[in-house]
């Protein structure tokens, strides 16, 4: 399970990534809507994996620990 969460998560960071070095290495005749595409997938991956975690929990599979209180 842990190892899915970060796996996702790495792939969010490298999507953003691929958007960042498109958007800094802008040339003449580059297609802009690549860009665009590593945004949204960035988006898309985000929204999966909350929707993947909240799913988890309803099904047992992830307990929230918590932090401790009163101390």
């Amino acid at each position: 399970m842990k190892t899915a969460i970060v796996a996702t998560l790495l792939l969010i960071v490298a999507a953003l990534g691929v958007a960042g070095a498109r958007m800094l290495r802008h040339r003449e005749g580059d297609d802009p809507r690549r860009m665009a595409r590593a945004l949204a997938l960035r988006v898309g991956l985000s929204i999966a994996l909350f929707l993947f975690i909240l799913l988890a929990w309803r099904l047992g599979w992830i307990q929230p620990s918590g932090l401790p209180t009163g101390r």
